[in-house]
């Protein structure tokens, strides 16, 4: 098994490298996904989350309000940490467990948005990183995510620099450009990793 641990800042691709990659036979760890899974109704994540931040982070049919709760936090670092405390340990341990599930000779890719922000490199044979331009970045999420350019700015510096990511990269994709650009440059990177 390969543990690869892939990261890149908001905005820089790191949902379409992981689709090309499990479009090529890639485990895929979405840390993401796995975030929203141990906070649904019902779960002690989410019940943690209200204990934490009150009830008015919910959705009046009982789901978080992630929005709500995304201006709390990304605004206050303390808080950020907070959330932080209670989500990442149970993602830690679903992860794990899907890790656990893939077979011997799979390629695990752990899509981690916050991989250089917690110290995670270590854990993974080696790291990819999604490099985009802050520039690059800003627009995509203005322009796609429908983001205000305040709002994506205030998410973007609440994540480590392009600079702390790229100290951590084994490998780095450029998605700066076009799509056209970067699916030949993840092809290269997947049979990089089935070589290994």
């Amino acid at each position: 098994m390969v543990k690869v641990g892939l990261t890149g800042g908001i905005g820089a691709g790191k949902s379409e490298v992981s689709r090309l990659l499990a479009s090529y036979g890639a485990v895929i760890v979405d840390a993401d996904r796995i975030a929203r899974e141990v906070v649904e109704p019902g779960t002690p994540g989410l019940a943690a989350v209200v204990e934490e931040f009150g009830a008015g982070v919910l959705a009046p049919d009982g789901t978080l309000d992630r929005p709500k709760l995304g201006g709390i936090v990304f605004a206050d670092p303390e808080r950020l940490k907070a959330l932080n405390a209670i989500v990442h340990p149970l993602v830690g341990a679903r992860s794990a467990e899907l890790e656990a599930s893939a077979g011997p000779d799979a390629v695990v890719v752990h899509d981690v948005p916050l991989l250089a922000e917690n110290g995670l490199a270590p854990l993974y044979d080696l790291v990819i990183v999604i490099d985009a331009a802050p520039q690059t970045q800003l627009d995509r999420l203005v322009r796609q995510r429908g983001m205000t350019e305040d709002e994506a700015k205030s998410r973007m510096a609440a994540q480590a620099s392009r600079e702390q990511r790229l100290a951590i990269a084994d490998l780095v994709i450029d998605n700066d450009g076009p799509l056209a650009e970067l699916e030949p440059q993840v092809r290269e990177v997947w049979e990089r990793l089935r070589s290994r």
